[in-house]
């Protein structure tokens, strides 16, 4: 860590402004701890920058073996959320340095993530921008929009966030089906608390996906984006609607 007149300081970078309240909140806490600095630099200004700064979070910036490799003191990169397909963790590794993240399960990203799903989800049935133009011209009963009863709903990996995407959907009176690489883990936990056995109606493997896909209403991806994903969603799937 760097020295400072004989004390040792560790050098915390934010890259960018975007979420605001993580950088604001952490500079308040350190306040008490003189020997943690924290700054938040614009995205264009980190690799210049990112030489001087022992640990950074990453929000919305591509962390490549480029920026990397000016990082000659860092000693961990945080992701700022769940994904890390921003951030080249071998490239990382080989430098030595830890990448970390913030997981799901126990921070409420998981469950803050389903209710926005829910939330696009009512939005597309209920037609809400063409709702708010017919608001507008003081008409009334158009568009006529659809329910949630009795659609059936695709959650295409039942990880935490498909979990959390159930349980809120599981009241509208939908079907859950869903598809997960390996069951074993969360059929583990239904032994103990019954929670996928309450919430799923079918499950699959991810060579289901195509047949899920094609009688399905709705189709909502909580997978995490990485090269075996991606070609996942490339592949030609045929939608019932």
């Amino acid at each position: 860590m760097a020295d400072n007149g004989g004390e040792h300081i560790t050098r915390v970078l934010f890259c960018g402004p975007q979420f605001p309240a993580s950088h604001n909140y952490t500079i308040e806490y350190m306040q008490e701890y003189p020997f943690v600095q924290v700054d938040v630099v614009p995205l264009e200004d980190v690799p210049d920058v990112i030489g001087n700064y022992h640990v950074c979070v990453v929000k919305a910036m591509k962390f490549d073996s480029n920026v990397i490799s000016r990082a000659k003191q860092m000693k961990l990169i945080m992701q700022f959320g769940v994904g890390v397909e921003g951030i080249d963790i071998d490239a990382a590794t080989k430098s030595g340095i830890r990448v970390a993240r913030i997981p799901s399960s126990v921070t409420g990203n998981a469950a803050s993530c389903a209710e926005m799903a829910i939330f696009l989800i009512l939005g597309l049935l209920r037609k809400q921008n063409d709702m708010q133009i017919s608001v507008k011209q003081k008409k009334l009963g158009e568009p006529a929009g659809e329910t949630l009863l009795g659609k059936t709903v695709f959650i295409l990996g039942f990880g935490n966030i498909g979990v959390e995407l159930a349980k809120r959907l599981r009241p509208f009176g939908v079907k859950i089906i869903g598809t997960k690489r390996s069951w074993a883990s969360h059929l583990n936990n239904s032994v103990q608390n019954g929670v996928d056995d309450d919430l799923i109606d079918e499950k699959g493997a991810h060579g289901d996906i195509q047949k899920f896909a094609s009688k399905a209403d709705i189709v909502v991806c909580c997978l995490s984006l990485n090269s075996e994903t991606v070609r996942l969603l490339q592949s030609d799937l045929k939608f019932s609607f």
